[in-house]
């Protein structure tokens, strides 16, 4: 999910792998994986309650990024499709009180950026382009 806010800014989330602290922590936006059943659509929606607090039954729109990764984290190697839906919110204070132990155990800080901000910082920020995907998608 990419929530972006009527102040233009984008929510994300700081975290590292519990098992590779060596490899520092990045920033990136919510989200995760598919469960059983659902569709991409469900489990953006459920995601984005459980990792933010916020209920959102409004249309997600299209997909607008679709990306193929490989990566390790907590000593297991995941080869995924990720689906990123674009939300616009109020600012609002992400609430963490639906995280799986794993979450609260890798993800140390949240915050809303402004492009300017990404566009200076030299922290890692997944997905790679999310400026590019910000500046089209206004």
């Amino acid at each position: 999910m990419v929530l972006v806010s009527t102040d233009g800014r984008v929510l994300l989330l700081r975290g590292g792998d519990p098992r590779r602290p060596d490899a520092g922590t990045w920033w990136f936006t919510p989200g995760g994986g598919l469960e059983e059943t659902e569709t991409s659509e469900q489990a953006a929606r459920r995601e984005l309650a459980e990792e933010t607090g916020l209920e959102h039954d409004g249309d997600l729109g299209p997909v607008v990024l679709e990306r193929t990764i490989e990566f390790e984290f907590d000593g297991v190697l995941y080869e995924q499709t990720e689906d990123y839906y674009v939300v616009r919110t109020e600012p609002f204070e992400l609430d963490n009180s639906r995280w799986s132990p794993i979450e609260v155990a890798t993800v140390v800080e949240h915050r809303w950026w402004t492009i300017d901000e990404l566009r200076a910082t030299g922290d890692d920020v997944y997905p790679e382009g999310l400026i590019d995907l910000l500046r089209r998608v206004k």
